[in-house]
């Protein structure tokens, strides 16, 4: 399956280079080991997609409640998920 999310160009970049090879989400969509995560860089300051793709296959999901990037209503109703990816 595909799944895209945007991205920002911070960490789209780190992601091209190969320096990043995860990502923390909000579980809150369904994704598993073989799904291909499409990230489309989004510009926050314009609030507009780039048009720059990358496409990295799902090699491992770990869902968990202990963060705190999201309110606690989120992390309550959805917890977390970590996207390892090659």
């Amino acid at each position: 399956m595909n799944i895209e999310k945007k991205i920002w160009p911070q960490f789209f970049e780190k992601i091209k280079s190969g320096e990043k090879t995860l990502e923390l989400r909000l579980a809150d969509f369904d994704c598993k080991p073989g799904d291909a995560l499409v990230l489309k860089e989004w510009n926050p300051e314009t609030r507009e997609y780039t048009g720059r793709v990358l496409e990295k296959e799902v090699t491992y999901v770990i869902r968990t409640k202990d963060a705190g990037f999201w309110s606690s209503e989120d992390v309550e109703k959805y917890g977390y998920q970590i996207i390892a990816f090659k």
